[in-house]
């Protein structure tokens, strides 16, 4: 009988642990970043974990109820003394009973998760949909009575030409005008809501007299992998904090269709996610608050954007018909919603959330908000969006005509399915040269400025040490492996003897390359993998074949530019990307990174009303291709598994970074390789 499996969340780690180890035990042999600082006594609480049980087909393990050992007496005590929030065990007394999914939250992580979705400087014109106005409201009078209520819409209508036809207050504001009126001498401060379109105006809260206080709103890019938000002043735009979180649906399944077939296979699997992501964005509105000096309360306005399948958890919807064909949605329209309809406690208690619209089943409102921040209809040349994540979402056109398609890269570009991946935290590896004579490498990891061969590197990084490799990191690593010679067009890694490193090792009937090894000093080797770089090809060749596709649409074969959306898009240099073939070959200087381009247009949505109405109009026009059903699909994602590709020249490329013409053989002989002659 084989010992148990745990997976841990969300480094994706794994192994087999003999029955009855402690989880922390088994995160330590792991190399998982499970923080404990009283020596597994239950003392610390630092090792907080969140089992998960039900049926993981992404893992290909079902977690039983009694997957782990029942609470001990330390739990007990701990929870009575302290408290333990609902589901957490502690990882120093839980045991591993059987096959087990294992969420580390952030709060237990020594190296905190760095969420890499800063906010890009923009200009915008501003007409938030909230803002203050004060207003003069007439006295009661005997001979014409009437209401506080209706007195202060005529006072709106009058001083304001504000149309108060459809005008609603909740009963909780209400129930304050009439102290505020005659507290405030007659005079009082609205916050009041225009929604665009057919939404109506909302008296969102209210003081007396003058009130000099600010109004602020977030822009929230809610990812697979990670939720970023933005507070944002709704009277210049200003952003006064950036705060990001892990999504802690990770734990149900690192991509889309995975938390889809969770919901598909547990009874309450989707309620148990819809809980869970808005559980964090109400831990995230209470840290960014407090980051940026505010009043949880003075929040009174969150635009969100996000995939199709976020889009429908959050919202409480069944997502399961977006795992199958035709990949309907409940609604692709947008959305204008109470928080409180949300859970999101977090905010004033009247807020309001705006869903931009999504574009098709698998090109969700995160795709609508890159377009409405890079408006690719305003393009006089052929440009070319990729926004990757967890899932890429692709976008081609110019001022004739605009194309979307969604492709299912998964998320080995985020660390995750790579022998020595993590997610980007300080000690990993972000940054990679690999010198093309000696094959030696140099590489940078977050939290220190330094190159590893520089004076003083060893000092700085002595804190965090050198842990894996993110994203990035893997990124540059495979694309510098390649111009050094040490990886061929097809993706073998070489021998020691074909490639003239002894940092090429053997690993089975492959091979791997050494970037670091820290073992001798109690840290971990970290190599690139056979299987790494077949996880890289399947993620990249997805995310070319569906570029390709809307180049066929429009009959082309080149694009004038391109833009890399997202957390992927500011940390990876345009040349290694292309080196991969991950992008259509391009002027190198026509390669530009749009930073946080959904967050972005959250941002343009939440202080812009007409940016809303743009954008709603504005998807209808965009021509959706689905990957799912187009024939040559497959025969493009064939073709881009090479590196950079099979077939389609790459003449920019050439001309900046030439490629080593070397062929390595599968069995990885001593003269299993050899070097050709670069022909024509």
């Amino acid at each position: 009988m084989m010992d148990p499996l745990v997976i841990f969340t969300p480094s994706g780690k794994r192994g087999r642990v003999p029955a009855g180890t402690p989880v922390l035990t088994a995160a330590r042999q792991l190399g998982v970043d499970l923080d404990s600082v009283c020596g597994g006594r239950g003392i610390c609480s630092k090792c907080q974990v969140n089992p998960s049980y039900g049926e993981f087909s992404k893992h290909g393990v079902t977690v039983k109820p009694d997957a782990l050992s029942d609470w001990n007496a330390v739990e007990e005590r701990y929870d009575r003394v302290r408290g333990l929030k609902e589901g957490r065990r502690l990882g120093c007394q839980a045991q591993i009973l059987s096959d087990v999914v294992i969420d580390v939250p952030p709060e237990s992580q020594v190296h905190k998760q760095v969420v890499r979705k800063a906010a890009a400087v923009r200009d915008i014109t501003m007409d938030p949909a909230t803002r203050l106005y004060l207003v003069e409201v007439t006295e009661p009078d005997m001979h014409e009575p009437s209401g506080d209520l209706e007195r202060l819409k005529r006072a709106l209508a009058d001083q304001w030409q504000i149309g108060t036809e459809g005008l609603t207050v909740p009963l909780p504001v209400l129930s304050k005008l009439q102290p505020a009126l005659r507290k405030g001498g007659w005079q009082v401060t609205v916050a009041l809501h225009r929604g665009h379109a057919d939404a109506g105006e909302r008296i969102l809260d209210l003081w007396p007299g003058f009130w000099d206080g600010r109004l602020y709103g977030l822009a929230i890019d809610l990812g697979s992998t990670t939720i970023a938000a933005h507070l944002c002043d709704l009277r210049n735009g200003e952003v006064i904090a950036s705060a990001g979180v892990m999504n802690p649906q990770i734990r149900f399944g690192e991509d889309l269709m995975s938390r889809v077939s969770y919901a598909m296979m547990n009874a309450d699997g989707a309620a148990e996610m819809t809980r869970a992501v808005r559980d964090a964005i109400n831990r995230l509105v209470t840290e960014i608050a407090a980051e940026g000096s505010i009043e949880p309360s003075q929040i009174m306005e969150c635009v969100l954007v996000c995939n199709p399948v976020m889009h429908h958890l959050l919202v409480g919807l069944d997502p399961v018909e977006l795992g199958q064909a035709p990949f309907a949605l409940a609604t692709s329209d947008s959305l204008s919603l109470d928080a409180a309809e949300l859970d999101l406690s977090g905010l004033n208690p009247a807020a309001r959330v705006y869903l931009l619209p999504c574009i098709a089943g698998h090109v969700g409102a995160d795709a609508a908000a890159v377009a409405l921040a890079e408006e690719p209809w305003a393009s006089e040349d052929l440009v070319l969006i990729v926004d990757v994540g967890t899932n890429a979402e692709i976008q081609l056109g110019d001022k004739r005509r605009v194309l979307a398609c969604s492709s299912p890269t998964g998320p080995a570009f985020e660390g995750a399915q790579i022998s020595s991946g993590q997610r980007a935290a300080p000690g990993a590896i972000e940054r990679v040269e690999i010198d093309p004579v000696t094959k030696e490498p140099r590489f940078r990891i977050i939290g220190c400025d330094l190159w590893s061969d520089e004076d003083g590197f060893a000092a700085q990084t002595a804190a965090s040490g050198i842990t894996g490799i993110c994203g990035s990191g893997i990124i540059e690593a495979v694309a510098e492996m390649r111009m050094a010679g040490v990886l061929d067009a097809r993706g073998l890694i070489g021998s020691a003897a074909q490639t003239g490193t002894d940092r090429c090792i053997a690993e089975g009937r492959t091979h791997a390359y050494v970037l670091h090894d820290g073992r001798t000093d109690g840290g971990p080797l970290i190599s690139v993998t056979q299987s790494d770089i077949r996880a890289i090809q399947l993620a990249k060749s997805a995310l070319y074949a569906g570029a390709r596709l809307l180049m066929d649409e429009l009959d082309t074969d080149t694009v004038d530019r391109v833009v890399l959306a997202g957390a992927f898009g500011a940390h990876i240099s345009p040349k290694h990307a292309m080196v991969l073939g991950m992008i259509p070959d391009c002027a190198l200087d026509r390669v530009t990174s749009a930073g946080n381009a959904a967050g972005t247009g959250a941002r343009i949505a939440l202080c812009n009303r007409a940016a809303r109405a743009e954008i709603e109009r504005r998807v209808h026009r965009i021509h959706k291709v689905e990957t799912a059903i187009e024939p040559r699909f497959q025969e493009h994602f064939v073709a881009a598994n090479a590196i950079p590709h099979a077939t389609d020249p790459f003449p920019h490329l050439s001309g900046v970074a030439p490629l080593p013409d070397v062929s390595f053989n599968t069995g990885g002989g001593e003269d299993g390789g050899r070097r050709r002659r670069r022909r024509g």
